[in-house]
């Protein structure tokens, strides 16, 4: 199992967490999500540039890197 981490600028609220922790795990790949304020650890097999374009298609004006 693959281990990878993103961080996150702009997270303020509960709500947000709840929603990327969300998108995050329907993503093929995706076995476990850890999320919090200031960025997510992530195992499974899922690519990185999904786990990016998962995020920012929830349009919270947040930047993920």
């Amino acid at each position: 199992m693959a281990h990878q981490a993103l961080t996150f600028e702009g997270v303020t609220n509960a709500d947000q967490v709840n929603r990327i922790t969300t998108a995050l795990m329907m993503l093929d790949g995706v076995d476990n999500a850890e999320v919090g304020r200031y960025g997510a650890d992530i195992d499974g097999q899922a690519r990185r540039d999904a786990l990016i374009r998962a995020v920012e298609a929830l349009n919270l004006g947040i930047k993920v890197s």
